[in-house]
């Protein structure tokens, strides 16, 4: 079994976090895909190994926290954990029901939570972090609860941060805007064309952008930057732009 360091990704097997095992697996990264999709990850995994790439995957809910132990003691290390399984159903603030909202916070924000306790508990010093926020946190409409699990996974990202300082662990957060994944095609032609004219290219970033990012911070030349959200969004957040 290979000792190179090994990133491992949740919602690995579409989306961001398929575009960031891509890029990772590029890097020289032996990448363990991790989704709860079992059908999705066997054929990630295919893939990458078909293009001479490292890689392995589990099939599990983030939300099971023995089974994220078992995937990190699959690995003889874990230098890397990008958390980008996610959920975020558009449903009026009004609609929203007290287990809309708990659900999201399970996957978005505990989910998220119990990976980045097991992989710190597994790092040694020189290991990072990278957890998925949104643009979002800073409000969006028929989104409250995606919002709130969001902005709390930046305060929780900060706040790990500090904590694992001492451990020599870098924590920091990717906040995309919007980004063409499955979650924001499953959105009707309509809502999809209204959000992509709000955006200042007029389209969707694409997940390598946003992977591109990724990558930044789980660079082992970017240890010392720890404890900070980068918005991946093309300037939308910046204002007066139309916005």
């Amino acid at each position: 079994m290979t000792n190179r360091q090994t990133a491992f990704i949740t919602g690995a097997a579409s989306g961001i976090g398929h575009a960031t095992a891509v890029r990772l697996a590029a890097d020289g990264f032996r990448v363990v895909i991790l989704d709860r999709d079992h059908e999705k990850v066997e054929r990630s995994v295919a893939a990458l190994r078909a293009s001479g790439h490292d890689a392995a995957g589990h099939a599990l809910d983030v939300r099971d926290r023995a089974a994220i132990a078992q995937a990190l003691d699959s690995q003889p290390r874990v230098d890397v954990l990008v958390c980008a399984a996610g959920i975020g159903p558009m449903r009026a603030f009004d609609e929203i029901t007290d287990d809309d909202f708990r659900q999201v916070l399970e996957v978005n924000l505990i989910g998220l939570f119990a990976c980045c306790q097991e992989a710190a508990r597994r790092m040694q010093a020189g290991g990072r972090i990278v957890t998925v926020s949104s643009r979002a946190a800073l409000g969006a409409g028929s989104f409250a609860h995606y919002a709130a699990s969001k902005a709390g996974v930046i305060g929780l990202t900060r706040a790990m941060a500090i904590d694992l300082r001492p451990k020599g662990i870098a924590v920091n957060s990717i906040a995309p805007g919007f980004t063409d994944t499955g979650m924001t095609r499953a959105l009707t032609p309509q809502q999809h064309a209204a959000a992509s004219a709000l955006e200042p290219a007029g389209k969707p970033a694409d997940p390598s952008e946003i992977a591109n990012a990724i990558a930044f911070f789980a660079s082992p030349r970017t240890t010392f930057v720890t404890g900070q959200t980068l918005f991946v969004d093309g300037g939308k957040s910046l204002g007066g732009l139309g916005a």
